[in-house]
């Protein structure tokens, strides 16, 4: 419970609360029997004039930036905000930095309930904390899985599924794929088509012609935009496993006159991994989707030049403070812009022979694949979490990814896209997917006794696979800040070689001033 002397306005977006008293603690309540029905989408703020009450909150799994100043003795103002802003003139006489000043709000409901006018016209508030009172809701965010550790023969029987498969894939001619489904479909487990399904529906829900038209309402409007020169959704686009599926859901859910833009960065151009693999599953979506008009879009960037854009992005990913944050964001931003260079279509796919012409994406829509990786144990210490506590300690850390994706990653990635006017969509974070993946034994979601590219997310390559991307099934992972080379360019600028930065954890080290790109 939070007791304090407040005055309110909304400013440029930024609701203000001023208060003068400290926080003392917040409270769980459950009686949500006189307040209206807010869901688990992304809620912001609300303001109920008869009840003299406050509604914010952000959803459960954090899929939408929402920042807390909470009063303090040095600065007794509660504030609220999508975005830091700009250091303010109260900051910098009291030598507030932003990095200190701004949180991320944990998910949930909260409510201001302001009584009646105090002394000067301030008013004596209350700050409540309220639980979710959908019960499906409430087990997906405890994140719990029935079957975490399997029997021997359980594992066999697993384990020699995905070797046949992965020996069949390699056996079968690649042009003898059918469009819509991979050649192992007979053999791909009811669990993966549940899955399949679940991603197809919740890509479905991200791209249905009412969202399309409410995102791309104000280019219609004021740009005269031609209905068949549209491009309402782009994917952020590695190439890899979770983009390549995002991808290919978006064509059997999108109308077939829309083309669909995929947004590549690289700080290394045409050499950077993401771009060869991007190349590399563009020809593949050609081949199970030939009458889709794909526009691979190739963002090219050279980090010593980004000065001012790595200054603005350093905002945009506070309270992050990391080297890492910064080059994920970086990355993330530079792509949403979607300014960059697609070849001339032409019906010979071989890229020297076309023209590469300037372009840029005006879809409203970004599909993101936030959330595969640690759903279905893609990073690098889930193997070694694995290796050194068997089934259960893999649990935990995946457990603890989800439980904190809104902290670590959700936020961060929200800011940097929405400034560039795109709206962030996380098909792999809908509430019914997640369901789906928990209902699934944890030996068929990922098997780390196998190699990476074949055990690591097991069960979106059997996904890939039902679609049809027998490569994609096969990759690896890689994350975009190595895939794009951002981090090698940024360990050379920061430290002088990428061993230097290995040596001193660069990845993980916290930014203790503002960087000095000059």
């Amino acid at each position: 419970m939070v007791k304090f002397f407040c005055s309110c306005w909304e400013s440029a977006g930024l609701a203000v609360l001023i208060c003068i008293t400290q926080i003392i603690l917040m409270a769980w309540v459950k009686d949500l029997s006189q307040i209206f029905f807010l869901g688990s989408k992304g809620l912001g703020l609300s303001s109920i004039g008869s009840s003299k009450t406050l509604w914010f909150g952000r959803d459960a799994f954090g899929r939408r930036s929402l920042l807390v100043h909470w009063p303090t003795v040095a600065d007794s103002r509660f504030l609220l905000s999508s975005v830091s802003p700009v250091s303010s003139d109260f900051e910098a006489e009291n030598g507030t930095t932003k990095l200190s000043f701004w949180e991320e709000l944990p998910c949930g409901i909260y409510s201001i309930s302001i009584d009646a006018p105090k002394l000067d016209g301030l008013f004596l508030g209350e700050v409540k904390k309220h639980e979710w009172t959908n019960a499906i809701l409430e087990e997906l965010i405890k994140w719990e899985r029935t079957s975490v550790e399997p029997k021997p023969e359980e594992l066999h029987i697993s384990s020699s599924k995905t070797l046949t498969r992965k020996h069949d894939s390699h056996s079968v001619n690649s042009d003898a794929l059918p469009s819509k489904s991979g050649p192992m479909q007979a053999s791909n487990s009811v669990l993966a088509q549940a899955v399949l399904m679940a991603l197809k529906e919740s890509v479905m829900r991200r791209s249905s012609l009412h969202t399309i038209f409410q995102a791309g309402r104000h280019d219609v409007e004021n740009e005269l935009v031609v209905e068949n020169e549209l491009v309402p959704v782009a994917v952020l686009f590695s190439g890899g496993l979770d983009s390549m599926i995002i991808a290919a859901l978006l064509h059997e859910c999108l109308d077939p006159s829309y083309d669909i833009d995929l947004l590549n960065v690289s700080f290394d151009g045409r050499s950077a991994p993401d771009r060869i693999s991007a190349k590399a599953g563009l020809n593949e979506l050609r081949r199970i989707a030939p009458t889709r008009k794909w526009k691979l879009v190739e963002i090219d960037a050279d980090l010593p030049t980004l000065t001012f854009e790595t200054k603005h992005v350093m905002s945009l990913i506070n309270p992050a403070n990391t080297y890492m944050d910064l080059n994920i964001g970086i990355a993330l931003w530079l792509a949403a812009g979607g300014d960059g260079w697609v070849y001339e279509e032409n019906s010979n796919y071989n890229d020297e022979d076309r023209q590469c012409i300037k372009y840029k994406s005006k879809a409203r829509i970004l599909l993101v694949g936030s959330g595969a990786d640690e759903q279905c144990a893609g990073y690098g210490r889930h193997r070694t979490k694995y290796r050194n506590g068997s089934w259960l300690a893999l649990h935990e850390e995946m457990k603890l990814d989800m439980q904190r994706i809104w902290k670590r990653n959700l936020g961060r990635d929200d800011r940097c896209i929405a400034d560039n006017g795109k709206e962030a969509r996380f098909p792999f974070l809908d509430e019914d997917v997640i369901k789906i993946l928990l209902g699934i034994p944890l030996w068929e979601v990922t098997n780390l006794d196998q190699p990476s590219g074949v055990g690591d997310k097991k069960i979106l390559r059997e996904v890939a696979e039902l679609l049809g991307l027998s490569e994609a099934a096969a990759l690896p992972k890689r994350a975009i800040q190595f895939g794009s080379r951002i981090a090698r360019e940024s360990n050379r600028k920061n430290y002088g070689s990428n061993r230097a930065a290995n040596q001193a954890s660069a990845g993980s080290a916290v930014i203790h001033k503002q960087l000095d790109m000059a």
